[in-house]
């Protein structure tokens, strides 16, 4: 699950000076399989060391208090490899597209139809991706259309929620994120992860609506919560569970 939280309290008194918050310091955990990178991040708010694994599952990031000890962060970190071990062991094998192989698209696997004659920009033909051109550059072609597709559905979707929470449509790009899904900055400007064009449409369109959201609310209070509730047509726990489920699989097929 990508939100489960390994959780620890820190007893005993505060006796060190605060140190700065904001900053990563990287550190390695040794797993069966090899060392795996650790990110661990300072934040000023923060009562509890949490613990995750990043959606890819290529590092481990621990969130602490400000006041927590380095080698006492390591020590909680190094007490959980073998949950980290079981969770990476659960992630997604990354596999590039290939001839003959599927790519996720809108929540249904799409066969790779390739030919060297046909046009190398991606279409598809009876539920199969139909591509061309060099063999050896699939998946930098299909992932720059996947992306291209994912800006067209979105920037629709954001007309529609904005049409409906009765907003002016504020600027939209794709982001890259390794642990969100959306954001909505101050100034408006909604970014939604390029990822989410693999799943089903439901899932994307609950995640844009939710920004849309915060256009009014910019918090996750229960006038937020109200709020989405009116604008999305579907139950947003059904989209929120499917991302729980399956969203760390949207990494694997581009690594």
């Amino acid at each position: 699950m990508i939100d489960w939280l390994a959780r620890a309290r820190i007893g005993g008194r505060k006796t060190a000076p605060p140190a700065p918050t904001g900053g990563t310091e990287t550190f390695e955990l040794a797993l069966p399989d090899g060392p795996l990178p650790l990110h661990v991040r300072r934040l000023g708010h923060a009562r509890r060391m949490t613990l995750r694994l990043a959606p890819d599952g290529k590092t481990a990031r621990l969130t602490i208090p400000h006041w927590v000890p380095i080698r006492d962060a390591l020590a909680f970190a190094n007490s959980r490899t073998d949950w980290i071990a079981a969770q990476v062991s659960r992630q997604p094998r990354d596999a590039a597209p290939e001839p003959g192989g599927t790519v996720p698209y809108r929540g249904v696997l799409l066969l790779i139809n390739w030919r060297a004659d046909a046009s190398r920009r991606p279409a598809i033909i009876d539920n199969q991706l139909a591509i061309g051109g060099p063999k050896d550059a699939l998946q930098p072609r299909i992932a720059r259309w996947l992306e291209q597709e994912a800006l067209r559905l979105c920037t629709q979707d954001l007309a529609h929620y904005c049409a409906r929470a009765g907003k002016t449509a504020p600027h939209i790009t794709l982001s890259r994120a390794q642990r969100r899904w959306g954001s909505c900055s101050a100034d408006g400007t909604i970014r939604i992860n390029w990822r989410l064009i693999m799943a089903p449409d439901f899932v994307r369109r609950s995640v844009v609506a939710h920004e849309v959201a915060h256009l009014s609310h910019f918090d996750h209070s229960p006038a937020f919560h109200a709020h989405l509730d009116a604008l999305f047509e579907a139950p947003v726990a059904d989209a929120n569970a499917w991302l729980k489920r399956h969203g760390r699989a949207l990494y694997a097929p581009f690594g």
